[in-house]
């Protein structure tokens, strides 16, 4: 039972009984070893942040460890603490879901969580879930910014995240899931007027004075591709910038300049050829997208299911 979770020994600091830990505590410790911050397990708590830490240094003197080694940005749990969390996390989960539910109702199948990339869900993820939707599987879907999706997966507001970098520390945890290459491409009319030849032979001296159409201001893709390509820094201002993806396919396709996309955002486009690709390096670069998890959380039979049809779909990406 949680009520008698112990230090494993029988007095504490100064030989002080060690009796059952205090359920509170046990629920602050474990949202803080999820979200890895004191002030976000405040947010998820509804509690002020005194609150949380005078909890948490309230159970680690009773427990007579540390439990979090606190860094300038946020804390990291301790080998205790992770053993901790393991021990405790699933039966306080239970707890809480019977504590949501009421007594004697017959818990309903609650909706898997999922956030990514607004593109890569819509175009490869969403499409691929679909089928899960008549077998009962309910998906409420978040999109946004790796970072901000992270956070909230740490927070416990999503069961899974698709991830374009591989998270830190020991909160999460996440397995590959697809490489997204990138291609250089511009509409037809345009490949014309460059010549995918002068690509070849000159490099971005080619592309001089060509609109360039991107994702946002800072060109963070096309930095990428001039870098790992042409082995030089890009300079020059985007022409248009739409934060999104699939906008900057429609406005290349649509004859505004070029741009560096994700070869599967722009695969129909290519293979109908509304847009060309201006250059097939034998290198080209790759960003690999990670699936992530809480650890130490119990997981529905649902949440399975669309974790599993993911990893399986992307091996057809």
């Amino acid at each position: 039972m949680l009520g008698y979770v112990t230090d494993r020994g029988t007095d504490g600091p100064g030989g002080a009984p060690r009796g059952p830990l205090d359920l509170s505590l046990l629920r602050t410790f474990l949202a803080v070893h999820r979200t890895g911050s004191f002030t976000a397990a405040a947010r998820l708590l509804t509690l002020s942040q005194p609150t949380v830490t005078t909890q948490i240094r309230s159970l680690e003197r009773r427990l007579d460890r540390e439990l979090f080694e606190r860094r300038p940005r946020g804390v990291a749990p301790t080998p205790y603490a992770d053993d901790l969390a393991a021990q405790v996390a699933a039966p306080l989960d239970a707890l809480a879901t019977v504590a949501d539910r009421g007594p004697g109702r017959t818990p309903a199948a609650q909706p898997v969580h999922l956030a990514g990339p607004a593109e890569f869900l819509c175009v490869s993820a969403l499409p691929a879930l679909a089928p899960l939707v008549e077998e009962g599987v309910r998906l409420q879907v978040r999109t946004g910014l790796t970072d901000e999706l992270l956070d909230g997966l740490r927070a416990g507001h999503h069961d899974l995240v698709i991830s374009t970098v591989r998270p830190r520390g020991r909160t999460l945890t996440a397995v590959p899931l697809t490489d997204e290459e990138f291609v250089l491409v511009a509409s037809p009319e345009w490949a014309r007027r460059i010549g995918p030849r002068n690509v070849a032979e000159d490099g971005p001296a080619a592309l001089h004075g060509v609109p360039m159409v991107m994702y946002a201001e800072d060109l963070p893709i096309a930095r990428r591709y001039w870098r790992h390509v042409f082995g030089r820094r890009l300079t020059g201002e985007a022409a248009v910038t739409v934060p999104d993806l699939r906008g900057v396919v429609a406005t290349v396709a649509a004859g505004a300049g070029f741009s560096v996309l994700p070869h599967y955002l722009c695969r129909a486009e290519l293979d109908a050829g509304r847009l060309v690709a201006l250059l097939e390096p034998d290198d080209p670069p790759i960003n690999t997208s990670y699936l992530a998890q809480r650890p130490g959380t119990p997981e529905s039979p649902h949440v399975t299911l669309v974790r599993d049809r993911l990893l399986a779909a992307a091996r057809l990406w």
